[in-house]
């Protein structure tokens, strides 16, 4: 009774956020804009500084590297299933490729997992994403921004990478943590008082975000059922991968902490990535209706599919 008890009192905030989140939009309690707002707070601030401190305080190891290389490869795997699906069961929508590959790590994953685990296990999930954001950055916002606009040079795609403030974040995390500063910036005069502020900034991060992912559930009835048979098709390969990688890689051969293995099976439930209809044209109005759809639908599947996966385990990795 005690341990259900726990698990509800770490589940139940992450729902209420979200239900809290759709009863706004619905009252019309916040204009869109004012989201849009704390949308940029969120990305620009609260979820770099919640990133750096992660990679300031984690202690780096060499499986880390396979970790890395592994999360990579199952984006690029996904990709190109994505492809072949789209020509063997005719799918017309150019971006189904794009909906089959990528996880929306810092809109939904960080406050998923901070939420029911902790900020102080973030950096489990952190290095699992790791070699998701490179692929981001340099394979998938490449592919994304050649459909709508043509060919795209190589130092466009790497200014757009480095201006990001969370990879900064995570680069300037991951530098001052090989120098061995991090005790230093806690306890010297003026970086003792800002590290205070950036951990005050991304203890803002999990409810925020699961506001904003409540407001963003929108759904169009007419095109909800075409919406449907991605998400089930795309869960249906990465929760067996999921459990699979989890038994064989990280708890065989690697050899991680238990936390690890819930953090891969949260960042593999996760949706596709939020960005896919801000690098689309505007006058595809039918298609961002189905990529939003699918957006959306797949929301609401991680969610209780993450929320299940930690009832099952018995929230055991904390």
């Amino acid at each position: 009774m005690e341990q259900t008890t726990q698990i509800l009192n770490r589940v139940l905030p992450i729902i209420l956020l979200i239900l809290l989140g759709f009863w706004v939009r619905r009252r019309k309690f916040l204009a869109e804009s004012t989201i849009d707002d704390l949308r940029k707070l969120v990305v620009n601030l609260a979820l770099p500084a919640v990133l750096f401190v992660t990679f300031l305080q984690l202690e780096l190891k060499a499986s880390y590297l396979v970790v890395f290389a592994l999360i990579f490869a199952v984006c690029v795997l996904l990709l190109g299933l994505g492809h072949l699906f789209k020509r063997l069961l005719n799918v017309r929508s150019e971006y189904f490729p794009f909906l089959m590959t990528g996880f929306e790590y810092g809109m939904l994953g960080v406050s998923l997992f901070g939420g029911a685990y902790g900020l102080e296990k973030l950096g489990t999930i952190a290095v699992l994403a790791l070699g998701h954001e490179i692929f981001i950055w340099f394979v998938f916002l490449a592919l994304l921004l050649m459909k709508r606009d043509g060919l795209q040079g190589s130092g466009q795609l790497l200014g757009t990478f480095f201006k990001s403030p969370v990879i900064l974040a995570i680069l300037a995390g991951i530098l001052l943590n090989l120098l061995g500063l991090e005790s230093t910036l806690y306890t010297a005069p003026v970086t003792g008082a800002l590290m205070s502020a950036l951990q005050f900034l991304g203890s803002l991060v999990v409810p925020l975000i699961l506001l904003i992912v409540g407001y963003s559930l929108h759904f169009d009835r007419q095109g909800l059922k075409a919406a449907f048979p991605l998400p089930l098709l795309r869960l249906a390969i990465l929760i067996p991968l999921a459990l699979g990688m989890n038994f064989f890689i990280i708890r065989g051969w690697l050899g991680l902490d238990p936390v690890f293995e819930a953090a891969l099976f949260t960042l593999l439930v996760l949706p596709p990535p939020f960005i896919i209809p801000l690098y689309m044209r505007p006058e595809l109005l039918e298609e961002k209706r189905y990529v939003n759809n699918v957006l959306a639908l797949y929301t609401v599947f991680s969610v209780l599919i993450y929320i299940a996966y930690f009832f099952i385990t018995g929230g055991s990795h904390f």
